[in-house]
């Protein structure tokens, strides 16, 4: 049976959604569709100073959440990348938001941590952000990754970009959750359902 199900990777700045088939008897994925959610902070000083932080994270937090909500209508279940404590306050305040994003999730949410996302596409917990791109790109090469549109000093027009650091980890998060417990047991209880029909 061919599943419809998306991959999640939160943060402030960036929401990284990856939406796939997945074949629930062999597993093969098919990421069909990338979406990078971006939000930025206010970069104009004068404006910086009218506008309170917490009214900007708040604005910045809706687009997230109206990101997730839209892109998430069609899929069945949702594999996220959930953050883990930060250092400082600044990172704090981002990982409250990405939480109650997640928790506003439309869809049955299966959690995995940051190491489960990197040891399922690189098998080691602390792979670089280039080495994940480089893994989803080269396992996935026929997903519309995001591309340079003009030539760089250190890259060309149409070579990968940065950018993907999001939606290689969402889409990670999807093979990570194809390993655990919870999507194991669900994956039964829909083939019992198949049986039953």
């Amino acid at each position: 049976m061919k599943l419809r199900i998306a991959g999640l990777d939160p943060s402030l700045s960036n929401f990284g959604i990856v939406k796939a088939f997945v074949d629930t008897d062999t597993l093969e994925l098919n990421p069909y569709d990338l979406i990078l959610v971006k939000t930025a902070p206010e970069k104009d000083k004068a404006t910086r100073k009218q506008v309170r932080k917490n009214s900007e994270d708040l604005e910045r937090a809706r687009l997230l959440h109206k990101g997730m909500m839209t892109n998430l209508t069609d899929v069945a279940l949702a594999f996220a990348e959930v953050p883990v404590g930060s250092q400082s306050a600044r990172a704090m305040a981002s990982y409250g938001v990405c939480l109650g994003i997640l928790a506003a999730c439309p869809v049955p949410l299966i959690q995995v941590t940051p190491t489960e996302v990197k040891m399922a596409a690189i098998g080691k917990p602390d792979a670089s952000k280039l080495e994940m791109i480089a893994w989803a790109t080269g396992k996935y090469p026929e997903a519309p990754w995001l591309r340079y549109d003009r030539n760089g000093k250190t890259y060309k027009k149409g070579d990968i970009a940065d950018a993907n650091e999001h939606l290689a980890d969402a889409t990670a998060a999807i093979e990570a959750g194809l390993r655990t417990d919870q999507y194991k047991q669900a994956a039964a209880f829909w083939a019992g359902m198949r049986i039953a029909a």
